[in-house]
Order: C-alpha cells, then structure tokens, then sequence
C-alpha cells in the first residue's frame, strides 16, 4: 500500500502532502520536516530508495526523485514493489508534463487542484488505478468539462418576466 505522495521543493516547503494513512496535521508536519532531513543528508550518488520504518513504521520505503527544484516523493510498504513506485512516479511527472507543458513548481502551486486530480486518478486509499499518463489525462479533462458545464449553468441570468406572471 502506498503510505504517500509528497512534493517539496528544493528548501523543504511542501508543495502537495496527501497521505494515505491518518495522521495529525502536526504529525505530518514533522514527517515532512524529517523526510527533508533525509533528503538533504544523503549525496548524489546514492539510491533513490530508502527504508523509512523509524517514520512510518517496519517495512516502510521511500522512493524519491529530484527534478530540477522539486522533489517527489513515494511512501510506500512491502507489499509495493520499488521499480514499480518509481515508474509510477514517472507517470504522475509525465502527465503533470501533459496538463501543463513543462511543469514548474509554480503550476503546482497555482493549479493545486488539477494536481490533486491528477495524483487521485492515478492513486486512491493508496492503491494504485491507473498507470497510463494518457487516459488520466483524458479522465482529468473530462472532470475539468464537466466543471466548467456546471459553472455555466449556473450562471444563467434570471428572467425576470417570469416573476411577473
């Protein structure tokens, strides 16, 4: 089961924390404040993976992969395989790359609700649904559609010869 999905950037501010298990907002916190921790002690030419079982407790992994000045970041449990986690990443980095030409820490930032949809077409409670970058984005663009329907409806003037009869 995939624990979460975190994204800081290159100082530590988160900029997506959507964790899979509960834990107190000041829980996370320190989580995240730890994860930076060991993000930043550990040099370049190390593995992307690391057991994290002081954290999230025994048989806990992280997988992490730098772009540029954001980090991602994949908590998951044994029954995940670490490749598999890292591909999967991949996937979530490509299709923010398809909904925003280039992601940038600023479209994360900005379009934090696209990044949610697109992070829960891809996981929700942890499992994994959907490992194609094209038919989440397909699904994305269909929630968007369906959004901006809504919002057209609902602004339809009033007629107001209606009232008079």
């Amino acid at each position: 089961m995939i624990k979460g999905v975190i994204l800081m950037n290159d100082k530590g501010k988160p900029r997506l924390a959507k964790f899979y298990d509960y834990h107190p907002t000041e829980k996370q916190q320190e989580l995240i404040r730890r994860l930076y921790g060991v993000l930043s002690s550990r040099a370049e030419n190390v593995s992307n993976f690391v057991k994290v079982d002081s954290l999230f407790g025994p048989d806990a992994r992280l997988v992490y992969k730098t772009y540029a000045t954001l980090h991602i970041l994949f908590i998951f449990d044994s029954s995940e395989n670490e490749l598999a986690m890292l591909d999967l990443m991949q996937v979530f980095v490509e299709t923010m790359d398809k909904c925003f030409s280039n992601v940038r820490e600023l479209d994360i930032v900005f379009n934090f609700n696209k990044v949610h949809a697109i992070l829960d077409e891809i996981i929700l409670g942890g499992e994994v649904l959907e490992t194609s970058s094209s038919e989440v984005v397909k699904a994305v663009e269909e929630i968007y559609k369906m959004e901006r329907a809504a919002n057209s409806i609902m602004a339809v003037p009033s007629i107001t010869s209606w009232q008079g009869r």
